[in-house]
């Protein structure tokens, strides 16, 4: 979708009108609006036929003035930068063969942030997934383009606000495109392939893969033990943006099972189609890279995504295998099938001990048990650091992505050190509290910084996007599949804006 701003009143396309509960009309604020639209509209709004409900659409057809979309708000007290977001999004889910490819939007707030939402909720809601569909020869498929008129004062403000959310829109629907691909296109070295070929197009931006035998080498225990029984070998996958400073900088570490049946502790098949999403954290973590480099941020981050893929072989680990990690600490396998957590040891040390880290966020789709407690309206969310949680929840609210603080009880940590051949063990010791209980294994692997009194663990938290990362039906921004959460809400906290 490309968006433009403009001063002026001309409608070019469709008019889109965001409309209050309770407007009776939109009166002269509107001037553009042909008169034939316009009385038509008054007539529905004060007739009551269009009541204004937040993220209701009506269509109106039919006069010389041409077409228009209202779309509601709600109520004007509680109207927040979300509604507007939100009912953007309505607008696009709405549009119709019969609306064409040009929206036109005329607001009645003045307000730059709720009209830069709006137009971020349509950006963010004009996607689809479409790569693998015949198209017939009359398909319409061109891209909606649309023009939003403002007040000559905020074109420059707004004009800059609305590329900027283009930006980062970029970013959520890479994240979507690499969680929605198909897993036999999908594997882990086409994973790796597609970021050196992005990285050409930045000269700000370094993509380093260790493949396979490399990461043998290198003693990555849980990355190679996951991805040994599939022909399609893993490898981790390095984003640097802006590498040549120097100093503390935020290293985002992702999980990125490209396909996962669980291995030898397979599955059972329903549904299992939905397990290609189950790279969802290193999607994440891709599309921040792209959204970071796309809006010029200028400072360094880096990203570190562990993609292997789980499969039953001759050749795959075992329930009672015990290997050895990065950090040189050994896991006992209890479940081949809680395969995350093993690829993400390897990454999470990495980051702490190869970077000079500010701070180590991982992401991934890591447990059920985590749906089973948030459902699909909230990722959870732990840390080593109760203000740094508190940053990231109050980043996500900012942004409409909810993260929920979950316990790191020192009981779970202890519940992943029971085992009686190993440092660890991959699986809690009953079926409560699951997603609890792998935080805690996770955090195993996140090193210290210092020495002897004054080391302390670099500041950490963990994602889990099982529940968000692809199912979020009420997320009005998504119309189907990977939903790329996180993405805005990582630049939120990594930029302050």
């Amino acid at each position: 979708m490309q968006v433009t701003v403009s001063s002026g009143n001309n409608i070019y396309g469709t008019l889109v009108l965001p409309i209050f509960e309770g407007t009776e009309t939109i009166g002269a604020t509107n001037e553009g609006v042909p008169n034939a639209l316009k009385a038509q509209i008054n007539r529905v709004l004060s007739e009551g036929d269009f009541k204004g409900k937040a993220n209701s659409t009506m269509t109106l057809l039919g006069t010389d003035g041409g077409k228009a979309m209202l779309v509601g708000l709600g109520k004007e007290a509680d109207a927040t930068v979300h509604t507007y977001r939100d009912a953007g999004a309505s607008a696009v889910a709405a549009r119709k063969k019969v609306h064409g490819s040009e929206f036109t939007v005329n607001f009645s707030t003045k307000d730059t942030a709720a009209i830069a939402a709006f137009a971020e909720g349509m950006m963010l809601r004009d996607y689809e997934y479409n790569e693998y569909k015949s198209k017939d020869d009359d398909d319409d498929d061109a891209d909606l383009s649309t023009r939003i008129n403002c007040n000559e004062a905020d074109v420059e403000t707004l004009g800059a606000a609305v590329e900027r959310a283009a930006g980062v829109a970029g970013g959520v629907h890479l994240s979507r495109d690499l969680g929605n691909c198909p897993p036999n296109d999908m594997y882990p070295m086409a994973f790796a392939e597609k970021a050196e070929a992005w990285a050409k197009q930045y000269s700000n931006v370094t993509v380093e893969v260790i493949e396979y035998e490399a990461a043998k080498r290198l003693g990555m225990g849980g990355l190679v033990a996951v991805g040994m029984g599939s022909a399609r070998k893993p490898c981790m996958v390095i984003f640097t943006l802006n590498g040549d400073q120097s100093g503390p900088h935020p290293v985002l570490v992702g999980k990125g099972i490209t396909f996962d049946t669980g291995g030898i502790s397979i599955k059972p098949s329903p549904s299992m189609d939905e397990m290609k999403y189950d790279m969802g954290g290193s999607a994440t973590v891709f599309g921040t890279m792209e959204a970071l480099a796309a809006i010029g941020y200028d400072k360094k981050v880096v990203g570190i995504t562990c993609m292997a893929e789980n499969m039953p072989s001759s050749n795959a680990q075992r329930p009672g295998d015990v290997i050895t990690t990065l950090s040189g600490k050994t896991i006992e396998v209890l479940n081949t099938d809680a395969e995350g957590r093993l690829v993400l040891s390897d990454g999470l040390w990495k980051a702490g001990t190869d970077f000079d880290a500010e701070y180590i966020i991982d992401f991934a789709t890591l447990t059920g048990a985590c749906v089973v407690a948030l459902g699909h309206e909230a990722t959870g969310l732990w840390s080593n650091d109760d203000d740094f949680r508190t940053r990231i929840h109050d980043a996500g609210n900012d942004v409409g992505e909810l993260a929920w603080p979950m316990p790191l009880l020192p009981a779970f940590e202890k519940e992943m050190t029971d085992s009686k051949i190993a440092d660890t063990r991959n699986l809690g010791a009953g079926r409560w509290g699951g997603a609890n209980t792998a935080a805690a294994f996770l955090k195993q692997f996140v090193p210290e910084k210092g020495e002897g009194d004054d080391a302390k663990q670099v500041t950490w938290a963990h994602m889990d996007i099982a529940g968000t990362y692809w199912g979020a039906k009420t997320n009005k921004t998504v119309g189907h599949g990977a939903t790329g959460v996180h993405v805005r809400t990582m630049v939120r906290l990594i930029t302050g804006e």
